[in-house]
């Protein structure tokens, strides 16, 4: 299945399609894009045209440009010269499963399917496919023009050279591709996201702080260290010289413990409210695009600042035994 990918078919043009179409532009590739909603074409050219000012900021490759994008009204003529094909649809099942049939149908015989679907198995997702061995997972994290994660699997019927050409792809178009070795809902990311906000939301239902404090607490706190590595690396460091061995010998048992004592709250429409309205509270006069838009600055410079570190960019998979 390997082959070098000049073109890719985008398939669903909202937030993650239109985020993903600038990022593969930006690579320097073509993109031919589809989208049956109304107005869907400007709405992606307008999106592109906003994420290109990040995506500038970032680093264009040689080649790169918006006149690369390639709109079609049909999902065949999106397909018949792809190379590679970004799925993006909304995330129920029974439109996957139809969506994979005419697309498995429409696509060169040489050609991935990737899905960015953010939960479903592949499996599911390929079962009415004639050649299923070429659907693979390609669920990248949000927004994916600006985040370099991407978590790339298979289901039953996806041949292992399927995952490993995805994998070769997205890391060659500069992003960071970790396998999801076993079908699981939600995957890796947001299964990690799922418990600490089943904690937070527990913590403000039973009153133990506020959705400020629960904010503060993250971003003030271990999500600093979070950005720069992952859970595992930093205990170890927290372990000085005795590393994450002198942690589990010393707090396991007290870490155990607080994992028996973690909250299983209900998403009622009380707790909903009251989040709701924290949140609002929290944000007081400022704008939602305005922390978005200094957010995704500092964000890139954390990148930038990353790569140039050495140590703590995370390891070359090409590297790696």
């Amino acid at each position: 299945m390997a082959h070098t990918v000049k073109r890719v078919a985008v398939v669903a043009t909202g937030t993650i399609g239109a985020s993903w179409a600038a990022y593969f532009l930006a690579q320097g590739l073509d993109v031919d894009a589809t989208d049956p909603s109304p107005g869907a074409e400007q709405r992606l050219r307008d999106a592109v045209a906003t994420h290109w000012v990040a995506l500038s900021q970032q680093g264009l490759a040689q080649g790169a440009s918006q006149e690369r994008l390639h709109f079609h009204a049909q999902l065949e003529d999106a397909l018949a010269q792809a190379d590679f094909v970004q799925e993006n649809g909304p995330e129920r099942l029974d439109f996957k499963v139809d969506l994979f049939r005419r697309m498995d149908a429409a696509a060169p015989a040489h050609v991935l399917l990737a899905s960015s679907s953010s939960g479903l198995a592949v499996t599911d997702m390929q079962r009415d496919c004639a050649h299923p061995e070429r659907v693979v997972l390609g669920h990248p994290f949000n927004p994916p023009h600006m985040i370099p994660l991407v978590e790339v699997g298979g289901g039953e019927h996806t041949a292992p050279e399927a995952v490993a050409d995805a994998m070769a792809f997205y890391t060659r178009i500069g992003k960071r591709p970790i396998q999801v070795r076993r079908e699981i809902k939600g995957h890796i990311a947001n299964r990690l996201q799922a418990a600490l906000w089943r904690e937070a939301f527990h913590l403000v239902d039973q009153g133990v702080a506020t959705v400020e404090d629960i904010d503060t607490a993250i971003s003030q706190g271990p999500g600093l260290r979070w950005a720069l590595m992952g859970p595992f690396m930093n205990l170890h460091l927290s372990g000085g010289e005795g590393g994450i061995a002198h942690v589990l010998a010393h707090l396991g048992g007290p870490i155990e413990g607080w994992w028996q004592d973690l909250g299983t709250p209900s998403m009622t429409e009380a707790l909903q409210h009251q989040v709701t309205e924290g949140v609002a509270q929290a944000l007081g006069a400022r704008q939602a695009g305005e922390l978005a838009r200094a957010r995704d600055a500092l964000l890139i410079e954390l990148l930038r600042a990353k790569q140039a570190s050495g140590l703590l960019s995370d390891p070359d998979p090409d590297t790696q035994a």
